[in-house]
């Protein structure tokens, strides 16, 4: 019941970002946007996630520690070693330190040094804890509606819905920094509108599939394109080729999911670290000798951690989130929104940098430098980078 009621919910709200995205209506919305105004959304998409780096590995500093610092020496310290004119190191760093601390951590699982240790160390540290190689099947092929019918529940939906629009917001910022990791123009309207579109019909077959979860964008892939210098599309298709091989083969996919999450917390501090400082690097487009853009990034990154974090430690103290009501609905929309640290941010920043001072402010706000991509034929990169494949432009033609 819990699977279909979740089906449901992504069916529904997958219609938001369709409809958002395909109106063209993010488009329009992106009108407010400046280079200031993004320089908060797009650093508090890297560092936003704090928690999910060295406070993991602190949990198991003894795999997690050396995984952070083999992963910095491969990939910053060794790039530039070679393997036939091929910078190896560099360009599998995150491969090469995961297989070998992944080995280091199951020989440690297997010689029993965590048999005694507490619960919480075991989850953290060990290998494939749960038995999912063994119990997984060898062949599974998803289908559509496998749990049964979707049931619709207005309170599930507006619930999904919040997140949707939380969704909205952060991939917003991760397309402005893999564009910029990828030395690509920043997207214009058009194009976030229709990776916006695309997101949301990903969200419709993660509902008729029943997957749990919706689909948003990889934040730390991301970063992954600043670590490899890899901005490639085709790297993105064959990924998705094997990610489907991995779905259907469930022994393979379970060997993967059998890594210990420390592994990649690891990661995430170097990956999140660089959308962070792309968002940080905006700054350079805007003049941060005004005391008003001083204003606006200072408070909007300051509130974009602090307000999610009062959310945090209020809804542990208290075993409920602060909005607390008889409307579910309402709970889940506040909750969800405020959080996000991207979503704070961007709400706190876009609202005072279209409202404060305004006039006569366009230089400092970086427009001029903004101006040209606002459109896709405003500069000529734009139809390289942002063309689709196999003529699929001929449906979704540039406006």
């Amino acid at each position: 019941m819990t699977m279909r009621a979740i089906q449901g919910a992504l069916i529904i709200s997958s219609c938001i970002q369709i409809i958002i995205g395909y109106s063209q209506l993010w488009g329009v919305c992106s009108r407010f946007f400046s280079p200031l105004g993004m320089v908060p959304v797009i650093a508090l998409a890297g560092f936003g996630l704090f928690e999910r780096g060295f406070p993991v590995i602190g949990k198991c500093v003894e795999i997690g520690l050396p995984m952070l610092v083999l992963f910095v020496a491969l990939s910053q310290y060794l790039k530039h070693v070679q393997v036939r004119h091929f910078p190896i190191l560099e360009r599998f760093s995150v491969l090469i330190s995961i297989a070998l601390l992944w080995v280091y951590a199951h020989i440690l699982t297997v010689s029993g040094a965590y048999k005694h240790s507490s619960l919480l160390t075991q989850v953290n540290c060990c290998t494939d804890r749960a038995n999912l190689i063994t119990t997984a099947s060898w062949i599974s092929i998803p289908y559509p509606l496998q749990w049964g019918a979707p049931t619709f529940s207005a309170d599930h939906s507006f619930g999904m819905m919040s997140a949707v629009l939380v969704s909205l917001i952060e991939s917003t910022g991760a397309f402005m920094a893999a564009a910029r990791l990828a030395s690509a123009t920043p997207p214009p309207p058009f194009v976030l509108s229709r990776g916006i579109g695309w997101q949301g019909i990903g969200l419709l077959f993660d509902g008729l599939f029943g997957t749990v979860s919706g689909s948003t964008v990889s934040v730390e892939n991301v970063g992954l394109l600043g670590s490899t210098r890899i901005g490639s599309r085709r790297v993105i298709q064959i990924s998705a080729g094997f990610m489907i091989f991995f779905s259907i083969l469930g022994r393979f996919g379970a060997l993967f999911a059998s890594i210990p999450f420390t592994l990649f917390a690891a990661i995430y501090c170097v990956l999140f670290g660089y959308v962070g400082a792309v968002g940080l690097s905006f700054m350079q487009f805007t003049n941060m000798n005004s005391m008003r853009n001083l204003f606006i990034i200072g408070i909007s990154l300051f509130l974009g951690i602090s307000i999610p974090e009062y959310f945090f430690q209020f809804t542990i103290s208290a075993q409920h989130s602060p909005a607390h009501t008889r409307a579910g609905w309402f709970n889940d929309l506040i909750n969800t929104i405020f959080s996000s640290p991207p979503t704070v941010g961007f709400i706190i920043s876009v609202v005072l940098d279209n409202t404060l001072e305004v006039r006569n402010r366009a230089k400092d706000r970086g427009m001029p430098w903004w101006a040209r991509f606002r459109t896709f034929r405003g500069d000529s990169r734009n139809e390289e980078f942002y063309n689709l494949p196999f003529n699929l432009n001929r449906f979704f033609p540039p406006s």
